[in-house]
């Protein structure tokens, strides 16, 4: 009997793309002008940042 499992990077590269998120919100969050502005890239950076680890611990990375 031969068993294999494949594995994925598939939490890896979805990790890594909502870590960019993550850094362009904060980067948002620091150079935008209004305080509007500030507080989406906030939420952005947050919520990104959540989906990053989220996706590590779905695709167990």
């Amino acid at each position: 009997m031969a068993t294999h499992g494949t594995t994925t990077d598939k939490g890896l590269g979805v990790a890594i793309a909502c870590g960019t998120v993550a850094v362009l919100g904060a980067g948002l969050m620091f150079a935008g002008g209004t305080q509007l502005t500030k507080a989406w890239g906030f939420a952005a950076a947050v919520i990104a940042a959540g989906l990053s680890v989220a996706a590590l611990q779905l695709y167990d990375a």
